[in-house]
């Protein structure tokens, strides 16, 4: 019965795996030589050309080149509300296209398409093993010869004492029967098997048993700002030009010097002079300083553009808007600063927008008592407006890129189990040296390979989900341990016959049988009372 309820119990936990493996469509359209013709999944290549029609699947990863549509990604990620997407945007495999037909060129296939990381990463994170159970696996080790030995010393001791060799056989039988560690090398797996799958349903990655029992006890999470905290879409505010040059020689010149740049708020600027068709001038001899700027040639002019750092280290004076950029970073607004040889143009302002969901995270991973850190390449005052909107004590501002790694080895240093939570593009060296790496958002191989944990859908809450359900699972495991300690400590001198002179107490090696199985039972009962845990998060 015991050998059934685990059975029953994998069959379960492994559901989720089984419903993704379903979500995979077998044939898929394609356009090869002008023609439509339907083929396996399996033999599409990078490249070709697919038509997916209304109702359909998206077999593979990839980019649309024709059409638009609105996708349902909820199976992958969680998200119930479906996406708008148009030419140039990017599809994961086995999303559901609600809307009109549309054109797609693949770009991952087989083994790495989203679906199918998701798939190895969900079963290598059931199989692998969490320190607590390898702590569980060495006392078991011991604990088989220890039993070995108690059941030849019972045997041995009534045969001395008189009793027959039929009572003391069935002595030494009741001791390894009801010894049996089936309940031990149970505690863990279930319960990591449950884990994984259920949090896997809701968009929540765990690569490893590992990440998962580290996240129960962090007491520090550090929160990447762009792209984690806020939306990572940031968008031009303010235009302020100086020194003679009008708004639209500003934002000209602004988005030709950034236009090779690939930082997001160099994007906002080229983005908002495209939108108001300025024709960009040509520019060579770019260079960029990571975290300060960018200089570039433009028709013979040395022009750079950056933070107020980068203007210092090329001698262009920034006084003249000193009391702007007070007011603009007070507002929460990035300023950037353009100048042509030592003259200053003017200022950009650039505000990212907080993700409505941020500040109810933040707000519950304080509820958790979890210290929190936030990480920005900002200046201290525009980060100050943010602090203060997401109620978060500790900011470390002007950070840039390669020194994040750093500020998480300094917490560690100072005794801190730190999470680091990030985009997973330049924050894989923090996520590595974290005890624990969360990446959020999907879709990108460097979140998968950074990271001990993968946050399919944009949600900071999901993290506060992973923390609280962590806890809740080590907790389940620690009462499976307890459970099948304590089974033992009682059955073992029960079986023995310790009880018997006093008590005339004995037991059948049937009943030990028995009590075996009702202990595995117990633990796998409790383990998938895991899979039912309501969620904390609000929608």
């Amino acid at each position: 019965v015991g050998k059934y309820i685990e059975e029953r119990s994998k069959g379960k936990t492994s559901d989720a795996v089984k419903k993704l493996m379903d979500l995979s469509p077998k044939t898929a359209l394609v356009l090869r030589d002008d023609t439509e013709t339907e083929i396996s999944v399996d033999e599409i290549v990078p490249g070709d050309i697919i038509i997916v029609k209304p109702g359909g699947r998206i077999p593979v990863d990839g980019v649309i080149t024709e059409g638009n549509a609105v996708v349902d990604q909820s199976a992958l990620t969680g998200e119930s509300i479906p996406l708008e997407k148009t030419i140039g945007d990017t599809l994961m495999s086995a999303s559901i296209n609600k809307t009109g037909s549309f054109r797609m060129r693949a770009t991952k296939v087989g083994s790495d398409t989203t679906l199918a990381k998701i798939i190895a990463l969900v079963e290598d994170a059931s199989a692998s093993k969490a320190p607590i159970a390898k702590l569980a696996d060495k006392i078991s080790a011991v604990f088989v010869p220890i039993v070995i030995i108690i059941a030849l010393v019972s045997t041995a001791v009534w045969l001395v004492l008189g009793s027959s060799f039929e009572f003391a056989l069935s002595i030494g039988i009741s001791v390894l029967v009801i010894s049996c560690p089936c309940a031990l090398g149970l505690a863990t797996p279930v319960a990591i098997m449950v884990a994984t799958g259920r949090n896997a349903t809701r968009g929540i990655l765990i690569k490893s048993a590992e990440a998962l029992e580290i996240a129960h006890s962090v007491d520090t999470v550090v929160l990447d700002k762009t792209g984690t905290v806020t939306e990572g879409l940031p968008s031009v505010t303010e235009v302020i030009p100086l020194n003679g040059v009008n708004s639209d020689e500003l934002v000209r010149v602004a988005a030709s010097i950034e236009k090779m740049s690939e930082h997001p708020l160099a994007q906002a600027i080229v983005k908002y002079a495209v939108e108001k068709s300025y024709v960009l001038s040509l520019t060579e001899n770019f260079s960029a300083v990571p975290g300060r700027g960018v200089t570039a040639d433009i028709s013979g002019e040395k022009c750079f553009a950056g933070n107020a750092a980068y203007m210092a280290d090329n001698n262009i004076d920034v006084t003249a808007v000193k009391n702007e950029v007070g007011r603009l970073s007070a507002e929460g607004k990035t300023p950037m600063y353009f100048a042509s040889n030592d003259k200053l143009l003017g200022i950009i302002a650039v505000a990212d927008t907080i993700r409505q969901t941020s500040i109810e995270a933040v707000r519950q991973l304080g509820d958790m008592g979890l210290d929190i850190v936030m990480l920005t390449g900002d200046n201290s005052a525009t980060t100050e407006a943010i602090r203060k909107q997401l109620g978060i004590n500790k900011v470390v501002s002007d950070v840039l890129p390669s020194e994040k790694e750093s500020v998480i080895r300094s917490l560690q240093e100072d005794g801190k189990r730190v999470a680091m939570i990030g985009d997973g593009i330049n924050d894989s060296p923090a996520l590595v040296r974290a005890d624990v790496g969360l990446a959020i958002g999907a879709g990108t191989d460097i979140a998968i390979e950074s990271a001990g944990i993968v946050l399919m859908k944009n949600d900071l809450r999901d993290a506060a989900e992973l923390f609280r359900y962590s806890k809740i699972t080590i907790r389940n495991i620690k009462q499976n341990l307890f459970w099948a300690f304590f089974y033992n400590t009682l059955g073992i001198p029960l079986a023995a016959g310790v009880f018997y002179p006093l008590f005339g107490l004995t037991l059948n090696p049937m009943i030990g049988a028995a009590a075996m199985s009702v202990s595995s039972i117990f633990v796998v009962t409790n383990a998938l009372r895991l899979y039912n845990t309501p969620s904390h998060k609000k929608s």
